[in-house]
């Protein structure tokens, strides 16, 4: 079975640092491009950051970028997404979700398979 886990959301200070991970299961990441999504509570799901199945093109929200990174090892199959200097307003459930394609280069899909999220909250 297919699935997606990700890990890592904590509470933390405003300017402080997480890294989330994102564990595939039940299929291997290689083919996958991998996608980080964010809901607040109120706001609609917003695109954080992808990442393409090759790790070769990365795409950022520019409310993250600079801040944000994201890689992949697709050895360990499992994406991260390295948050850095973290502002109240990054406070959400955050997803990883995966898209299967055979393009290396793309990443922003209509992304088919989904986690269950992790809480990142920031506040001091």
């Amino acid at each position: 079975q297919l699935q997606l886990v990700e890990s890592g959301g904590d509470l933390v200070q405003p300017g402080g640092s997480l890294r989330l991970s994102c564990a595939a299961s039940g299929f291997t990441l290689d083919y996958y491009a991998i996608g980080w999504f964010r809901q607040a509570p109120g706001k609609e799901r917003e695109g954080v950051s992808c990442i393409s199945s090759s790790g070769g093109s990365t795409n950022y929200a520019d409310s993250v970028k600079g801040r944000f990174t994201i890689s992949r090892d697709n050895a360990k199959n499992t994406v991260y997404l390295q948050m850095n200097s973290l502002k109240p307003e990054d406070t959400a459930l955050y997803y990883c979700a995966a898209h299967f394609t055979i393009s290396t280069t793309e990443c922003i899909y209509d992304y088919d398979y989904w986690g269950q999220g992790t809480q990142v909250t920031v506040s001091s």
